[in-house]
C-alpha cells in the first residue's frame, strides 16, 4: 500500500476511523533525519499491507503537529482505534519501527 499524504481535512477519516493501525510519520522538507527515515516508512508502507501509512509535514500541518505534541522530528506515531499506541522522537532502524506496530 502506498504511503498517504496525512491533511487535517483527511485526518478523521484515514487515521481515526481506519480499521487497520496508523503509522504516521511527522516530518518536514529540511529535516535531515526526517530524509533518513522516510525511505524506511515508505518500505514499510510497500511491504506490510496489514498497516495504514501516513506522512504529516509539519510546516504544512502545524495544527496536527501541535495535537501531537510534535516537538522535534521526525516523530512516529502508532494509532490503534483512534489512540495513540506508540511514539518514538528520531531515526530509529526498521525493525524498532516494526516492532512499534506489534
Amino acid at each position: 500500500m502506498s504511503v498517504i499524504t496525512i491533511t487535517k481535512e483527511n485526518f478523521q477519516h484515514e487515521v481515526m476511523e481506519s480499521e487497520k493501525p496508523v503509522l504516521l510519520d511527522f516530518w518536514a522538507s529540511w529535516c535531515g533525519p526526517c530524509r533518513m527515515v522516510s525511505p524506511v516508512v515508505d518500505e514499510i508502507a510497500e511491504e506490510t499491507p496489514s498497516v495504514r501509512v501516513g506522512k504529516v509535514n509539519v510546516d504544512e500541518q502545524q495544527d496536527l503537529a501541535a495535537a501531537f505534541s510534535v516537538m522535534s522530528i521526525p516523530t512516529l506515531v502508532v494509532m490503534k482505534g483512534g489512540k495513540i499506541a506508540a511514539q518514538s522522537v528520531g531515526v530509529r532502524p526498521k525493525q524498532q519501527i516494526l516492532d512499534m506496530l506489534k
